[in-house]
């Protein structure tokens, strides 16, 4: 059999025939794909073609869907009796084999079911869910939500599911998709809003009958669980759950009890629409394959490795690749030690050597880059460096700054240059260029941008360090904006006053030479009576990437600055006046 070329054939379950198609080597791991509503086999044409080269694969169309069987009653839509077709595919294309399961809507919920299911038990090796929630998680906490009369929080979960109450409605399937496919409306949805890609074979010309067929697994399976939900189905397989970040049908908030019932889940973000395998064909057949071979492999008993989806928690920082800029010394290497601490992989950059080999060997395994991140050309550079060797980081931190204090009047245009170059460019740079990466790779992932609490408290005499930290608050508010529908969150982190070493480092513009030694102990001491340290901002720092925090402001002072930013503005700028420094 041709590793590329698939091979259609008929399976017969009970009655109903069964299209199926297998391509690649059957002697090498089976992987089973099942399709969603209102799809047909086809969909999974170009996941198939990454995965055939390496695995045995299966697809086959669901009861009531492409070449198989309709049959008439909504009893046949059972997902006991879509257990019996997966059974009697396994039986005919991968007889006496274990088979990894993965399954687009409701091939997934179909997944869920059947990866809980004792008659599954040493069928199933995996189980990947994509765009897939589980009927019964569904059922458990919308029906405690309503027990707790959160009726509003209930009808915004159920929000995006609308169709639901159509598809059950008697008649509703059949206008439905009357209207959809009239004038090709079906077509032009999935290609120029949800950006799946349409051809000759996808989708399938028996869309309209496979719409009102396929409605029969709604009316069959969503009544019946949301009323005896399983609160006991707990999976026995290791579960991987794709979760696209701009999905227009399921919500977030439905995934939210998998951990309770998967006890080895692997949760993963797609930064695209509900279709993800017509969308990102690559990533999905990449994490697909990757899944089966770990499962394969038997490390820890076929026990997937930790879950890394932002959102999940400070625990799910582990293993992923995060990039440092100003790592050398202060909050950029306290920094590089606490995501360190929660298990991720370190690239720090730094302009001073000598400060960024000492953070590197408290870190092993760390990589380190010398550049100076106001430099557009050198940073060009860093990244053609690491994305070459690591790939895109599914973390980056611009965290390097410098200041200038002193009168705007005494503030030289070298001055601004240097502040705004470092400053604000330097989080451009960073922004750009691996945001651009991130973007392509699909995975989503973090961007932090650490701005000050300076970016919303004016003071007399911090005007270029403080109108470049609010540069990096707002470009940090529109690029949260613009790379939200690719599954990148983005973060400002605004400290008020942390120990460092930039008190040292700052230029206190128009001042005598003697002066300026004299300024730069008397913040320093300030700062080290203040006592917050940059230990305390990168703890800070480790919360807000893990709830993906739009404004992480730190230090108490901050906060304090922050609400009379909002609610009391007249009496921050009259504080603005106050001389910080010695005269």
């Amino acid at each position: 059999m041709s590793a590329v070329e698939p091979v259609h054939t008929v399976v017969l379950s009970g009655s109903v025939q069964l299209a199926a198609l297998e391509a690649g080597d059957p002697d090498r791991p089976t992987i089973v794909l099942i399709h969603g509503y209102p799809d047909t086999k086809e969909m999974w044409d170009p996941v198939i073609a990454g995965l055939s080269e390496r695995f045995h694969v299966v697809a086959y169309d669901v009861r009531g869907a492409g070449a198989s069987g309709a049959p008439r009653g909504a009893a046949a839509y059972d997902l006991r009796r879509l257990g019996d077709d997966l059974l009697a595919v396994c039986d005919t294309l991968a007889p006496g084999k274990r088979v990894h399961l993965a399954g687009h809507d409701w091939g997934g919920i179909q997944g869920w079911e059947f990866a809980s299911d004792p008659r599954f038990e040493g069928r199933l090796a995996s189980f990947t869910a994509i765009a897939a929630p589980s009927l019964d998680q569904v059922a458990i906490a919308g029906a405690a939500l309503l027990a707790r009369r959160r009726v509003l929080r209930w009808l915004s979960r159920i929000r995006r599911s609308w169709y639901i109450a159509v598809l059950l409605t008697p008649g509703g399937p059949t206008l439905t998709w009357r209207v959809l496919l009239a004038g090709g409306r079906w077509q032009w949805r999935l290609r120029n809003v949800e950006r799946v890609p349409v051809d000759a074979h996808y989708p399938a010309a028996t869309l309209a009958r496979d719409g009102v067929h396929g409605a029969k697994l709604y009316r069959r399976n969503i009544p019946a669980r949301t009323l005896s939900p399983r609160p006991d189905a707990i999976t026995h397989v290791p579960v991987q759950l794709v979760v696209p970040s701009a999905d227009r049908y399921i919500p977030e908030s439905y995934y939210e009890l998998a951990e309770r019932h998967a006890p080895r889940l692997r949760r993963r973000r797609v930064a695209g629409s509900h279709w993800a395998p017509r969308t990102h064909p690559e990533l999905i057949a990449r994490w697909i394959g990757a899944f089966a071979d770990e499962v394969e492999s038997g490390g820890s008993n076929g026990e997937p490795g930790p879950p890394w989806l932002l959102g999940g928690g400070v625990a799910q920082l582990r293993d992923r690749l995060a990039l440092v800029t100003g790592a050398g010394s202060g909050i950029g290497a306290a920094r590089a030690h606490a995501l360190a601490g929660h298990g991720a992989k370190l690239l720090l950059v730094d302009r001073d050597a000598d400060a960024l080999a000492r953070t590197a060997e408290a870190l092993p395994g760390s990589r380190t880059f010398i550049c100076d991140v106001a430099d557009e050309q050198a940073m060009e550079r860093l990244a053609e460096a690491v994305l070459a060797e690591h790939g895109a980081p599914q973390i980056v931190i611009n965290n390097a700054g410098i200041a200038v204090a002193g009168s705007f009047l005494d503030t030289g245009f070298d001055d601004w240059r240097r502040v705004l170059g470092v400053n604000l460019m330097g989080v451009v740079h960073g922004c750009r260029l691996f945001g651009r990466a991130m973007v392509e790779r699909g995975e989503g992932g973090q961007i932090v941008n650490t701005a000050s609490a300076a970016a919303f408290s004016p003071n007399r005499s911090l005007a270029a360090y403080s109108a470049s930290k609010a540069g990096v608050l707002m470009l940090s508010e529109c690029l949260r904006a613009e790379l939200a529908p690719y599954g990148i969150g983005v973060t400002a982190v605004c400290p008020g006053i942390v120990a460092t070493n930039i008190t040292r480092s700052t230029r206190y513009v128009g001042r005598a030479q003697h002066d300026q030694q004299r300024a730069a102990d008397y913040m320093t001491g300030f700062y080290r009576r203040r006592n917050f340290s940059a230990e305390q901002v990168a703890a800070e720092l480790v919360v807000a990437i893990a709830e993906d925090r739009p404004v992480a402001v730190v230090t108490p002072e901050a906060k304090v600055m922050h609400a009379l930013a909002r609610f009391a503005p007249g009496l921050l700028r009259r504080l603005a006046g106050l001389e910080a420094l010695p005269i």
